[in-house]
């Protein structure tokens, strides 16, 4: 739905994608394709058009879709039973929590021309295993998702850049580079958080808070954050925080032009346990 000069306006949406698993993983490569090309700003149809998905397909559509920068359905989530909707509930739930992160990515995609969605080899360009991968995708530098884009699979392998990457919901701690098995239930797509990640988010109030993962022990971390500026008049300032360890805990400071100062908003760290996971 573009053609050459698009990128001018930002953002797109892909076209009718025809419903079906090569529709899906399609969509995948359509959104980090548009990225490259200066079009950081697409999505996808969840379930496709001409025909109804099934369940399965559609909840693994939006998964995928809710988290990618445009987020949108053909079809409502409780067409598609009890199972489906109580999914769908947690998903949409987590889009919702990841928000700010998605502010601070369209910012940095308008200053810098960095897309949202980008390939695993974005900061290793020379490692051909990343080159080759084509069925994940990292968020911003913080997060690697890892769709699911074949039917009946409840388990698939990852491959993870170099790094620790931490499973977002069991904490656990990978090593990379390296190939690992993670399940995939219905309920989730497996989603790694990069140690040392600062990570904007909405606590369970609704107020932002700074999502932390822990830097391995020796090395550092931290990242970029806009916060929202409501209408988009003022210019936000770019907040940008350093991690580390010290002692037993993680501190967490803010820099700028006055110097080392406290966080904006709350801070809450992960990965604290350190829990390593065998690898491939």
């Amino acid at each position: 739905s573009g053609w050459a000069g698009l990128q001018r306006y930002g953002g797109t949406w892909s076209g009718e994608v025809v419903a079906g698993w090569a529709g899906l993983r399609s969509s995948l490569a359509r959104v980090l394709g548009l990225g490259l090309c200066g079009v950081p700003y697409s999505g996808t149809d969840v379930g496709g058009l001409e025909r109804t998905p099934s369940p399965e397909l559609y909840l693994r559509w939006l998964q995928l879709a809710a988290h990618l920068p445009l987020l949108r359905t053909h079809g409502e989530p409780w067409e598609f039973g009890d199972e489906v909707l109580e999914h769908a509930r947690v998903v949409l739930v987590e889009r919702w929590r990841l928000l700010p992160y998605f502010v601070t990515l369209a910012h940095l995609a308008r200053r810098t021309g960095a897309p949202y969605v980008r390939p695993l080899w974005w900061s290793a360009p020379e490692d051909r295993a990343l080159r080759d991968c084509e069925d994940a995708f990292l968020l911003g530098d913080c997060l690697l998702v890892a769709p699911v884009l074949r039917p009946g699979a409840d388990r698939r392998a990852v491959r993870l850049p170099r790094g620790r990457w931490y499973d977002v919901v069991t904490e656990r701690a990978y090593e990379g580079p390296a190939q690992v098995v993670v399940d995939a239930p219905p309920a989730r797509i497996p989603v790694f958080a990069r140690a040392g990640a600062v990570v904007p988010v909405r606590g369970e109030d609704g107020a932002p808070e700074l999502e932390v993962w822990a830097p391995a022990r020796g090395r550092t971390g931290g990242g970029l954050v806009v916060p929202d500026a409501g209408d988009g008049w003022v210019e936000p300032e770019i907040e940008r925080y350093a991690c580390r360890w010290e002692g037993r805990r993680v501190v967490v400071e803010r820099s700028g032009e006055d110097g080392v100062g406290e966080p904006s908003c709350p801070v809450r760290v992960r990965g604290l346990a350190e829990r390593s996971a065998p690898q491939m």
